[in-house]
């Protein structure tokens, strides 16, 4: 069983991220979840969403991952709005499901984003970065990665920092 997952979090199944997904996972040393195929709604105070698929996929994540590693474009400077809900919902086990969330302690995060230039504006990472310091996890690095001019082909340059990235796992 493979203890390490990527979290695929793009507004398209088999867009750009799919394919940096594909590239990292060429070895199949990950599982993969892809965020577009489950029906996670956004934080509310009162956790009238308790019943979507957050809290069963994040007991899934908790018991059979130790590696959770984000995969996102860059959407408007920031990660999508699919994977921003997500970290919203992470709130969840910060309030009513506490125990759960008391179990990332002590998880290894990490994060691959993508967009169609070696263009990554600063500060990109920390959402993830102190999240994972909030949560009690290790963050062990991140990557972006980027496609050629034409967007037919992930640029070599990323290629590299995909390979370079996978080593820290």
């Amino acid at each position: 069983m493979n203890t390490k997952v990527i979290i695929q979090a793009s507004s398209k199944s088999n867009g750009n991220t799919n394919r940096i997904v594909r590239y990292l996972n060429k070895n199949n040393d990950f599982n993969v979840i892809d965020l577009k195929t489950k029906s996670i709604g956004s934080f509310e105070y009162d956790f009238s969403n308790a019943n979507d698929d957050f809290i069963p996929l994040m007991e899934t994540i908790i018991q059979k991952y130790d590696t959770i590693i984000f995969a996102t474009p860059v959407y408007w400077y920031s990660m999508s709005g699919t994977l921003k809900t997500f970290f919203d919902r992470l709130s969840d086990l910060l309030h009513y499901k506490k125990e759960l969330g008391k179990q990332m302690r002590g998880k290894k995060m990490a994060m691959i984003s993508n967009s169609g230039e070696n263009d990554l504006k600063n500060g990109f990472t920390m959402p993830f970065i102190e999240s994972a310091n909030y949560l009690g996890m290790n963050y062990l690095g991140d990557t972006h990665t980027w496609f050629t001019k034409d967007g037919s082909e992930i640029d070599s340059n990323a290629l590299k920092n995909i390979d370079t990235f996978r080593g820290l796992f």
